[in-house]
């Protein structure tokens, strides 16, 4: 299979609203964000824990993947933000991704998850973004720019 879209894990947002309570802090700088090949196949509704399953790793980009804390441009952080936008709309935003020297082979996605999580659901994963193609660097800048719409967004309105 290969990565074709990007998405939520449901069950873990399911388990966050019942009485499974996950624990999602959204505005931590704890979450990482690990890379995908594009040999990964993602189930959003039933992959609840990070695996290195078909992780892309380097130099400057460690397994496990980069702390929010360290993805922004000269090591700041993403800095992450919960916000209505559009009405009815919440938008998970933060700045974008600058890793710098970074030598990386066919990243194809981002799984971003909480790391810090150990109980009930160590490491819980939270979203995936398709990149839509492979994108490699060379001693270079691994960038992200995420959409005007944030990281992600869940319309709550019917």
């Amino acid at each position: 299979m290969a990565v074709t879209v990007s998405g939520w894990y449901v069950q873990n947002f399911i388990d966050e609203l019942d009485a499974t309570n996950v624990g999602f802090d959204l505005t931590l700088t704890t979450h990482k964000i690990a890379l995908l090949s594009n040999s990964a196949t993602p189930n959003f509704d039933t992959d609840v824990t990070w695996t290195n399953t078909n992780e892309v790793s380097g130099t400057g980009w460690a397994t496990g993947g980069i702390a929010f804390s360290a993805a922004a441009a000269g090591s700041t952080s993403l800095a992450p933000t919960l916000t209505v936008s559009p009405t009815g709309t919440m938008m998970w935003d933060g700045n974008d991704v600058s890793v710098a020297s970074t030598t990386l082979t066919n990243a194809r996605a981002a799984r971003i998850y909480a790391d810090a999580l150990t109980t009930p659901t160590a490491d819980a994963l939270i979203i995936l973004i398709n990149f839509g193609a492979d994108y490699s660097t060379t001693n270079g800048t691994m960038g992200i720019t995420w959409a005007a719409t944030g990281i992600g967004t869940v319309d709550w309105t019917p």
